[in-house]
C-alpha cells in the first residue's frame, strides 16, 4: 500500500514568479529569436543555486498545442531515503517521491524549489524529471535534455548536481586564471594549437576502463616522472603529447526491445501508481527503485543526443561529475607541464533512439545514421550550444567537431541543399567559463564534402572550414576514414594527397591511426594484395601499418600539420566499432565488423581464459569455429539483403539432415557432426544473443591493459623520441616553403620511398633531412645524391629501430625504416 507522506519539496511562489517575470521579459524584448532562445536555454534544466533553492526549466513545445487536464503535468522528484551505493552493480533504494507544479510561460515550464538535494561527490542527489497525461490518458516523459549528471542513463531521470560548489574546488583554477588571461584590448583568449595529439577512447584506454581508471594512470605517471623514475614501455606510450583527445563522452543509446522497461538501469520496483489529477497535487510518497550500475559498451557516436551536456555514466566508474574534473585536472596539473583535452562532439545526427527521448522539434527525419538534427530551429540551435557550453565547463581546451559534412539544411531561398557552415563556427566560438575565467576553444573539424558524394574522398579539399576560420584545423585525407596502409602500394597510390599535406598541410590533423581508419582496415579482404613486409600473420601487418617507424618519423621529423596517434594502435591492442547497444541492427554491424577476428585476433589471444568467455559459452571454443561462422553469417547477410527472417531460414535449409535446397556452401561446411548445439537450434533471438555477446566479448579484448607486457621498449622509445624531437623544432608544423624545401620520392614497381630535406623558415641555417622506405623491397639509399647534399656537414639525430648506418652516403634501407639528419 502507498502511503501518502507530507511533501518535502515545495514550489516557492515568489523565486518562480521572478524567474517568469524574466522569461517573459527575454521573450518580449527587441532580441533576434536565435539571442532570446540563447538567453532562455542558459536556464533550463536543474540549477542549484547558492541560496540552497534548485531552479528547473523545461522546452516543451509539444504540450503548448494540446488540451490538457488541469495541472496533469508536473515535476517529479525523487530524492534517495537510503544509502546509495555507486560502486554496487545492482541495488534496490527506497525514494521519496515528490509531485509538485510548475508555472507554464509559453512553450516553457519554470519552477523555484526548496528541499531539492543536490548531488556532490560523495551523495546522490535528487532525481527529476517532467511528467504528463497525454490526450490518450497515458503517462508521459519528458527529460531534461541539458542535464549536469544522468548517473543511470538517458531514460533513467537526471540528477541535481551542486556545479558551483565542484567549480569552486576543482584543484586546476590557477591553470584556467593563467590561460584565461585576456588581451590589452580585452578579448576572450582562444587556447592555442598544440604540438602533437594523442587520442583514447575512455572505455578500453585503461584496466577500469573509466575516467577514474585513466586518471590513475596519468597519475602515476605524473607522480613518477616528479621523482625522476624510470617509465615502462607502456607509460611512454601516454606521455609525450600536449593534448589528449577523448573519442566522446557524451551518453550513448541503451540497448532495447519490445519488452524494456522505461529504463534499463533505473526501474520502479512496482507498477507506477496512477498519475495525479488536480485534487491531488502536491503528493509525496515512498517507492522502491532498482538501480543499476550502467553498462553499456559504445565507440561513443551512437548518441542520442539528449544529455550530451553530461557525461556517460558507464565511463565514470562513481558515477560522478567529479570523475571528469579530477581526471582533467591530473592533465592540466602534469608533471612536465600541462596537457590539454580535447572533446570529440556530434551534433551532426542523433540515433533513433532520439526519437523516443526528445521532442519532434528537434529532429529534420531519417539520415543514413538515424535522424538530421534541426539546428535550423532558433530554439533548438540555442540548446545545442547551451549543451556544448555546459560539457565545455567541466574544463576542456578543444573540440573536434565530428561529421562537419552532415550539418546540411535546405535553403528555400537558393532551392538547394546547404553547408551549415554558420552553425559550426558558432560552435568554435561558444564561449568556456569557469568561475570569472573565459576562454575560446582550439577547434578541429573533421569535414571531407562532398561526403558522400561518389569519389569524395579524391574531391574534397579538406579546407572549405579553415579558409572559413584560419585559426581552425581540420582532418587531412591521410587520417580520414578509409587510409588502409596494410596494403602494398599504399603510399605510392596516396602521392598525390601526401604531397598535398607537405606544401599546404599546415592546418591538417596528419598521422596515420584513430578510431576510423583502424576500424578500416579490419575490413579489408585478406586475399587482396597485403603488404607482407609488414608482418608474417595479419594481426602483425596491421599492427605493423598502424604504428609504423618509417611513417611515424615521416610524420613526426618532417610533415607539416599537426600529428595525431591512437592509443590502442601504439599498444597494437585491437580495435573495432563494438556497441552492446543496438538491438536492431546488432547482427548487421557484426556480420559487418568479422574481419576483426581475422585482422586482430590471434589463437594466443582467443585461447586465454579470460578472452571471449561469452561467446566460448554458446559453443566456440577455438577461433578457427568463430571464425567460420562469423563468414557464413557474413555472406548470408549480404545475400539476403540483412532479412535476419530471410537469414534465418537459410540457415535451417542448411544445417541439418535436409540440405536439399541450401543456396550457401559456407553454410553446408558447418553441417558437421559436430556441430554446436547453438546452430542447431538458431532462431532470430539467438542471432541477437551472438550478436550481444560477440560486441561485449569484443569491447572487453580491446582494453589495452591486456598489451602492455608484450610491446617493444625499442619502439615505444623511439616513437616518444620522434615527439620530443617535434617539440623541440616547432617549425616542423608549418608548410614547405617551395624553391628551397625538397620533398620528392623513389618510385618504382618494387618499393616506394619518401626523401627530402627542409629549413627552419625563422632561422634557415637549421636544415633537416629525411628519407622513409614506405613499403617493398630493400633500396640502397644514397641521400647525397638524392639531395645533393655536402654529408660532411649532417650528423644522424635519429633512426628507426634496429637500423644500423655505417655510411651516410651509402646505406641500405628496409621497408619501414627510416633516418632524420639534422645539419651540424
Amino acid at each position: 500500500m502507498v502511503v501518502q507522506a507530507k511533501p518535502t519539496i515545495q514550489l516557492l511562489e515568489e523565486p518562480t514568479q521572478e524567474l517568469l517575470n524574466w522569461a517573459t521579459e527575454i521573450d518580449h524584448s527587441d532580441l533576434s529569436y536565435l539571442e532570446k532562445g540563447e538567453a532562455l536555454a542558459r536556464r533550463l534544466g536543474a540549477h542549484y543555486r547558492e541560496d540552497g533553492l534548485t531552479e528547473i526549466g523545461f522546452w516543451t513545445p509539444e504540450l503548448t498545442g494540446e488540451v490538457m487536464r488541469p495541472r496533469a503535468i508536473y515535476l517529479e522528484v525523487f530524492t534517495p531515503i537510503t544509502e546509495v551505493d555507486f560502486q554496487a552493480k545492482h541495488q534496490t533504494v527506497k525514494f521519496k517521491r515528490d509531485r509538485v507544479p510548475l508555472h507554464q510561460q509559453g512553450e516553457y515550464f519554470w519552477g523555484v524549489y526548496a528541499g531539492i538535494r543536490p548531488g556532490n561527490r560523495q551523495q546522490l542527489g535528487s532525481l527529476y524529471w517532467l511528467r504528463y497525461v497525454d490526450p490518450r490518458e497515458e503517462l508521459q516523459i519528458d527529460r531534461d535534455v541539458v542535464a549536469y549528471s544522468l548517473p543511470y542513463g538517458v531514460f533513467g531521470p537526471a540528477e541535481v548536481y551542486d556545479i558551483n560548489q565542484l567549480q569552486k574546488e576543482r584543484p586546476d583554477l590557477p591553470y584556467f586564471q593563467e590561460t584565461a588571461k585576456t588581451d590589452e584590448d580585452g578579448n576572450i583568449p582562444r587556447v592555442p594549437a598544440p604540438n602533437n595529439i594523442l587520442q583514447l577512447h575512455i572505455g578500453t584506454a585503461s584496466e577500469e576502463g573509466t575516467f577514474a581508471g585513466l586518471t590513475r594512470v596519468y597519475q602515476n605517471i605524473s607522480d613518477k616522472l616528479a621523482q625522476g623514475q624510470e617509465l615502462t614501455p607502456a607509460e611512454e606510450n601516454y606521455i609525450g603529447y600536449d593534448a589528449v583527445q577523448l573519442l566522446p563522452i557524451e551518453p550513448t543509446i541503451e540497448y532495447r526491445d519490445d519488452y524494456s522497461p522505461i529504463s534499463e538501469f533505473f526501474n520502479f520496483e512496482d507498477t507506477e501508481t496512477e498519475p495525479p489529477d488536480s485534487a491531488h497535487l502536491p503528493l509525496s510518497d515512498e517507492v522502491e527503485i532498482e538501480l543499476k550500475k550502467p553498462t553499456t559498451q559504445d565507440w561513443g557516436y551512437d548518441v542520442p543526443i539528449l544529455g550530451s551536456s553530461a557525461t556517460n555514466p558507464a565511463i565514470l566508474g562513481s558515477l560522478r561529475p567529479h570523475e571528469v574534473i579530477d581526471f582533467i585536472a591530473t592533465l592540466h596539473n602534469f608533471a612536465t607541464g600541462p596537457i590539454q583535452i580535447i572533446y570529440d562532439l556530434v551534433y551532426g545526427h542523433a540515433d533513433n533512439q532520439a526519437e523516443y527521448l526528445i521532442n519532434r522539434q528537434f529532429l529534420k527525419g531519417p539520415n543514413m545514421y538515424g535522424q538530421d538534427l534541426n539546428h535550423q530551429l532558433p530554439a533548438v540551435r540555442a540548446i545545442f550550444l547551451e549543451m556544448q557550453r555546459r560539457k565545455l565547463n567541466t574544463g576542456a581546451d578543444g573540440i573536434r567537431v565530428d561529421g562537419g559534412q552532415d550539418f546540411r539544411f535546405f535553403n528555400p531561398l537558393s532551392g538547394r541543399v546547404e553547408q551549415d557552415d554558420a552553425y559550426l563556427l558558432a560552435m568554435s566560438d561558444v564561449v568556456q567559463e569557469i568561475g570569472e575565467n573565459k576562454r575560446l576553444m582550439f577547434t578541429i573539424f573533421e569535414d571531407g564534402r562532398p561526403w558522400p558524394a561518389e569519389g569524395w574522398e579524391e574531391i574534397s579539399t579538406y579546407r572549405d572550414l579553415i579558409a572559413l576560420k584560419p585559426e581552425s584545423y581540420q582532418w587531412g585525407p591521410l587520417i580520414f576514414a578509409h587510409n588502409t596502409p596494410t596494403l602494398a602500394g599504399f603510399w605510392e597510390r596516396k602521392w598525390r594527397r601526401v604531397t598535398e599535406v607537405m606544401f599546404e598541410g599546415d592546418r591538417w590533423i596528419t598521422g596515420c591511426a584513430n578510431h576510423d581508419t583502424v576500424r578500416r582496415g579490419n575490413q579489408i579482404d585478406p586475399h587482396e594484395a597485403i603488404n607482407w613486409n609488414l608482418g608474417k600473420t595479419l594481426p602483425e601487418v596491421l599492427g605493423n601499418a598502424y604504428d609504423n617507424p618509417a611513417t611515424n618519423l615521416w610524420v613526426y621529423g618532417f610533415s607539416p600539420g599537426l600529428p595525431m596517434d591512437f592509443i590502442n594502435s601504439l599498444m597494437h591492442a585491437p580495435w573495432m566499432f563494438f556497441r552492446n547497444t543496438d538491438e536492431r541492427y546488432g547482427v548487421k554491424v557484426v556480420s559487418e565488423e568479422v574481419g576483426f577476428l581475422d585482422w586482430q585476433i590471434t589463437e594466443e589471444i582467443y585461447n586465454k581464459d579470460t578472452s571471449f568467455p561469452r561467446l566460448k559459452s554458446l559453443g566456440f571454443e577455438t577461433l578457427e569455429q568463430l571464425r567460420e561462422f562469423g563468414k557464413a553469417l557474413q555472406t548470408t547477410m549480404i545475400e539476403r539483403d540483412y532479412d535476419l527472417n530471410a537469414v534465418i531460414e537459410a540457415y535451417h535449409s542448411c544445417l541439418g539432415e535436409d540440405t536439399d535446397r541450401c543456396e550457401f556452401p559456407l553454410l553446408m561446411r558447418l553441417n558437421r557432426p559436430e556441430m554446436m548445439q547453438f546452430l542447431r537450434e538458431i532462431d532470430i533471438p539467438k542471432l541477437k544473443e551472438f550478436a550481444l555477446k560477440f560486441m561485449e566479448d569484443c569491447y572487453e579484448i580491446c582494453n589495452v591493459a591486456h598489451y602492455q607486457e608484450t610491446l617493444n621498449p625499442e619502439k615505444t622509445a623511439f616513437n616518444l623520441n620522434l615527439r620530443q624531437f617535434r617539440k623541440q623544432h616547432p617549425w616542423l608544423s608549418e608548410n614547405l616553403i617551395p624553391g628551397s624545401d625538397r620533398f620528392n620520392k623513389v618510385s618504382e614497381e618494387t618499393h616506394t620511398v619518401f626523401y627530402g630535406v627542409r629549413s627552419n623558415p625563422h632561422s634557415p641555417e637549421e636544415q633537416i633531412a629525411m628519407v622513409s622506405h614506405m613499403g617493398g623491397e630493400p633500396i640502397t639509399a644514397t641521400l647525397g645524391d638524392w639531395l645533393q647534399l655536402d654529408l660532411t656537414h649532417w650528423k644522424i639525430a635519429m633512426t628507426s629501430p634496429g637500423l644500423k648506418i655505417d655510411n651516410l652516403a651509402y646505406f641500405e634501407l628496409k621497408d619501414s625504416q627510416g633516418v632524420l639528419l639534422k645539419r651540424s
